[in-house]
């Protein structure tokens, strides 16, 4: 059996009695390091123990030296119960402790672990800390930028050094104000030993660290902090709320239904005109859509945003085995694939019973019709090859001709709409999106036509006043300009 025992966060009244008795009766004592300041009154109470600092020594980086620990403990487990020791709780910010629990139930050798006060409790007593309302507790050797939330209190423990502490420092100024004052807590709870200094963030790395420092930081207001996807969540709520905007407090699902779709092509036009600073911009006006969407229908009693994301990341878990279990795919097209099998089986009996549904009624014409085509060709009501969907758009162009000469305007309406069709089959077999390459093909035709007026202007003619003939020649002209642009460019 492996015993592990805490330590306490220092002081020699700090270690329970459990922990003494057991340190005192067990048959080996090892430490994880005998840098600890119980550790001198420890040996004058007569318990013999072996420590790990030698492992300190030889590792490259702390995981590899937790896990080097964990071996090791492990290994002497093997000759019989022994006791495990360190600082402050076991089960507080105690990686080594982690991995060992981890190893010891696999391989099915039995634990219990002895308590002491942990170097938490020390420092919230140090700070006059309430934890009522939470506080974050993490360890500076392993600080994520993902872990931290600035509105919320956070204690860091493990930053023994000025590396570590210049690494801390990095991680939290990607969120963190660079003033932002940070306590720094040096021995908590030992007598004598204890020292607390306030320093601004950008100062972290300027002063000494040792094995026994901890910082706290206290929480960022909005108006400070780099907001979050809860801030977010949260100024929605406030403005839908009592003494809200009263713009915001009259929308329904209905009247905001406008601002989605123009929010998303204003997000399509950011990306066709590669400009990312747009594209952040008009990525965060479309976000709020769905948030917004969601605080009603929270408000409704229906269901709020995080049931949305729950909902989406349970569908992207599960339709990508390929990613997250052991399925294995040879293309993008076997995943396609894979992924209708997964929808029909989630949906049981509830499948759509045609293979065409799914394709969202209002979306464009040109859009729909490529859906649609894709439907249909996954279950073989397709073209042989590319080829005859040339020989299926001579057809078509044939037949409005004579519709034309026919002067028949419903056969007409009629041929164009079968001559749009077979173009977007002809698109989707080309790999192109006949919806991109319409709306690249407008945005040309309009820069050209601007560069026609601007040109016209320059030399004091109105466009209306000329013939066909000028025209086209202006148009000419303005094509031949725009290629010699791009051909500079390109140099």
């Amino acid at each position: 059996m492996i015993l592990i025992v805490g330590l306490g966060p220092g002081g020699r009244n700090d270690i329970s009695s459990a922990a003494l008795n057991s340190l005192q009766s067990a048959r080996k004592v090892i430490l994880r390091t005998s840098r600890h300041p119980v550790v001198d009154w420890i040996r004058e109470q007569g318990i013999e123990f072996a420590d790990l600092d030698y492992l300190y020594d030889d590792a490259l980086d702390y995981e590899s030296l937790y896990r080097s620990i964990a071996d090791r403990v492990l290994t002497e487990a093997t000759g019989g119960d022994v006791v495990y020791a360190v600082p402050g709780h076991p089960l507080v910010a105690e990686k080594s402790v982690e991995l060992i629990i981890e190893m010891a139930n696999t391989q099915g050798i039995e634990m219990k672990v002895v308590a002491s006060p942990s170097f938490f409790e020390a420092v919230c007593a140090a700070l006059n800390l309430s934890v009522g309302d939470g506080v974050q507790l993490l360890d500076g050797l392993s600080l994520k930028r993902t872990n931290l939330n600035p509105a919320l209190p956070a204690v860091i423990f493990q930053v023994p050094d000025q590396s570590s502490a210049s690494e801390v420092k990095l991680t939290l100024q990607q969120i963190y104000p660079d003033d932002w004052e940070i306590t720094v807590v040096d021995a908590a709870g030992v007598e004598g030993q204890q020292r607390i200094e306030k320093i601004p963030l950008f100062q972290l790395d300027r002063r000494n660290f040792n094995y026994l420092t901890s910082l706290y930081l206290p929480p960022v207001p909005l108006e400070r902090r780099r907001p979050s996807f809860a801030d977010l969540v949260e100024i929605m709520a406030r403005l839908r709320g009592e003494g809200g905007c009263p713009w915001d407090r009259q929308q329904t699902h209905q009247t905001l239904r406008r601002y989605l779709i123009e929010e998303a092509y204003e997000v399509i036009e950011a990306i066709d005109r590669i400009e990312m600073e747009s594209l952040c911009e008009e990525l965060g006006d479309l976000l709020l859509q769905p948030i917004f969407q969601a605080q009603l229908a929270s408000e409704e009693g229906y269901f709020d945003i995080d049931d949305v994301i729950e909902a989406i990341t349970v569908k992207l878990l599960n339709r990508h085995p390929h990613v997250f279990g052991d399925v294995k795919v040879e293309s993008a097209e076997h995943v396609l694939r894979n992924w209708e099998q997964i929808k029909r089986a989630e949906k049981g009996e509830n499948w759509r019973p045609s293979a065409l549904d799914g394709v969202p009624k209002d979306l464009p014409a040109l859009m729909k019709a490529l859906e649609i085509s894709k439907k249909a060709a996954r279950v073989g009501f397709d073209w042989p090859d590319r080829d005859s969907v040339l020989v299926k758009l001579d057809e078509e162009v044939a037949e409005l001709k004579e519709a034309i000469i026919n002067d028949n305007h419903e056969a007409v309406e009629w041929e164009v709409g079968d001559l749009l069709f077979t173009i977007v089959n002809l698109a989707r077999w080309s790999r192109i999106d006949p919806e991109d390459a319409l709306r690249t093909m407008v945005g040309r035709f309009e820069r050209r036509f601007r560069g026609m007026e601007n040109d016209a202007q320059e030399r004091g003619i109105n466009l209306s006043d000329l013939g066909p003939e000028k025209l086209d020649e202006l148009w000419e002209m303005v094509k031949a300009q725009e290629g010699i642009a791009s051909s500079v460019e390109t140099r």
